[in-house]
């Protein structure tokens, strides 16, 4: 099942979907679930049994209501799904969005520009004087392991989250609009 939690009751939406599953537990032929969100809009909760009737019973049991009453307050439900078998449950999902195109050479370019020139400029500026004397093939190992990790673990992560609606604006586009869509 398919819900729209009200902003701010995620957590508890949460919490009530796993007790939820808890009491589906206890009904003959279950065999599993689970909480997921797909993204920031919908959440689900999963649940399987081994037969139609065992889903069936489920679904129209005096214990499904209640809990669906419960959720009333954190949720809204939005759609109801059903598959047999796993294969059933693997083709609908397969029906996900195109991977992302990179974005054009030069705004990667300018990206790294951005973060590799002022640790080479600060190495230059800060630790060249105190080294100059070192072979140059150290100097310029030192050099490359010192820009290196501070371009990899410091300066390109936030430098691409930073930016991430400039070098990605298709998808930020349609994520805005999907977003708005499901809210509407």
């Amino acid at each position: 099942m398919a819900y729209l939690v009200v902003p701010g009751c995620e957590s508890a939406f949460h919490r009530w979907g796993w007790a939820a599953l808890r009491a589906c537990a206890r009904e003959p032929g279950f065999l599993g679930g689970g909480v997921l969100v797909d993204g920031e809009a919908d959440w689900h909760v999963v649940y399987r049994f081994d037969s139609e009737d065992s889903a069936r019973t489920w679904e129209n049991s005096p214990t499904r209501v209640e809990w669906a009453a419960q959720a009333e307050g954190l949720a809204r439900e939005t759609g109801r799904r059903s598959v047999q078998g796993s294969r059933a449950w693997f083709e609908a999902q397969a029906a996900t969005p195109a991977t992302p195109r990179p974005p054009p050479k030069w705004k990667l370019w300018l990206i790294n520009m951005s973060a590799v020139f002022p640790p080479v400029l600060l190495f230059n500026l800060l630790v060249l004087p105190y080294i100059g004397d070192l072979n140059p093939l150290l100097r310029t190992l030192l050099l490359c392991l010192c820009v290196t990790a501070i371009v990899t673990w410091i300066l390109m992560p936030r430098l691409q989250r930073f930016f991430k609606k400039w070098l990605y604006p298709p998808i930020q586009t349609m994520l805005r609009g999907r977003h708005k869509r499901r809210a509407a």
